[in-house]
């Protein structure tokens, strides 16, 4: 099955980055542990250095959009030696109201908060502790904050996969991985084959999560979601420090 096909879109010019602290956060049934996973080999097979760090909830089965249900994937990678996971968090993917709670406090001044605002409805705001909306109220003006409908995007990617709301959503993490990939520009291919074949005896399900996993990546390239602000697109030379994208 086709699912690296060359994506559209000009590459921003590069400049040196060292190394970078990613998190990728969310209810432990959207698959954060998988995603980090994932982007942690293509990153390996980068030849970047790195450390990482799965934190999983604080409760077995806890409820749907609570801070006790949070799972999390950190990784530090780097062109240098890496002795730990990180102290501060570089870049925040958070795919709820209480993945955002919990986590913002590791993410450093300025840092970059990749946010799925289709998430932030307020039943979610509610389990999560939030008395007000924090993508409005201000409360975040010291990060960069890039808002995306990860949810709907996902969808309107797998409205024709034949997959139903249910099944659709669970492949938005595929999508979050789509688009951190072409931000750090780690090559996707070993995603794309390990979904073959995982998903071989259900073609439905493979071509619904490369169809999230490009639909990531194609957003990314598109300046209403990945402002110049944003953070760096990383890759490791085969010599020289790792280079980046602005």
């Amino acid at each position: 099955m086709e699912g690296s096909a060359a994506l559209e879109g000009a590459t921003p010019p590069r400049k040196q980055l060292e190394s970078a602290v990613v998190r990728f956060a969310g209810d432990s049934g959207d698959g954060m542990q998988l995603t980090g996973s994932r982007f942690t080999l293509a990153t390996a097979l980068a030849g970047n250095n790195l450390a990482t760090f799965p934190d999983f909830p604080a409760e077995i089965r806890a409820p749907a959009g609570t801070t006790y249900g949070v799972s999390a994937f950190q990784i530090n990678f780097g062109v240098h030696k890496i002795k730990t996971a990180g102290d501060t968090v570089d870049v925040l993917i958070a795919m709820n109201p209480a993945a955002l709670k919990v986590n913002l406090g590791d993410v450093h001044a300025n840092g970059l908060l990749l946010v799925d605002s289709g998430a932030f409805g307020e039943k979610n705001l509610r389990k999560a502790g939030y008395d007000r909306d924090p993508l409005e109220d201000g409360s975040l003006k010291g990060f960069r904050v890039i808002k995306i409908d990860m949810s709907q995007l996902t969808l309107d990617a797998l409205k024709d996969s034949g997959l139903s709301k249910k099944d659709s959503l669970r492949c938005k993490n595929m999508w979050a991985l789509g688009l951190i990939y072409w931000i750090f520009d780690r090559d996707r291919q070993s995603t794309v084959d390990w979904l073959n074949s995982k998903f071989a005896k259900t073609p439905e399900i493979a071509a619904g999560t490369l169809a999230a996993l490009n639909a990531g990546t194609r957003s990314a390239k598109r300046p209403r979601f990945l402002p110049i602000s944003a953070p760096s697109r990383c890759r490791r030379r085969p010599s020289g420090p790792v280079s980046t994208t602005t």
